[in-house]
């Protein structure tokens, strides 16, 4: 079954990332790639996320559609980027994502068949 994984950062673990040392940031992003490199069998495609600034919104429930700049929501989560993973059922979903080393939600959607 297909899921996707959105990561989502919160203002803390931004701002936790930032204080980091410049080692320790490395140290971080090392263990986020060897957990893609431990699942890369399941993982079907992905990417990392511009930040929210770069997000152009576009509301269709008015008489006529609004575009803004920014994220669609104002908030302190932000979907940073997501993973397509081919997995047994939910639980093999769950299985990998408690295991993931990067921010601090991720959620789990299946995708349509």
């Amino acid at each position: 079954m297909k899921y996707v994984l959105l990561f989502v950062d919160t203002e803390q673990f931004s701002a936790d990332l930032e204080a980091m040392t410049p080692d320790d940031r490395a140290r971080a992003f090392a263990r986020v790639d060897e957990w893609m490199a431990e699942h890369r069998h399941l993982i079907r495609g992905g990417s990392k996320l511009q930040d929210a600034h770069t997000a152009t919104t576009v509301r269709l429930d008015a008489p006529e559609p609004i575009v803004t700049d920014g994220p669609f929501v104002e908030g302190k989560e932000v979907v940073s980027g997501y993973l397509e993973v081919d997995v047994a059922d939910l639980d093999e979903a769950l299985r990998m994502v408690r295991t993931w080393p990067g921010c601090p939600v991720v959620e789990i959607r299946p995708l349509e068949s």
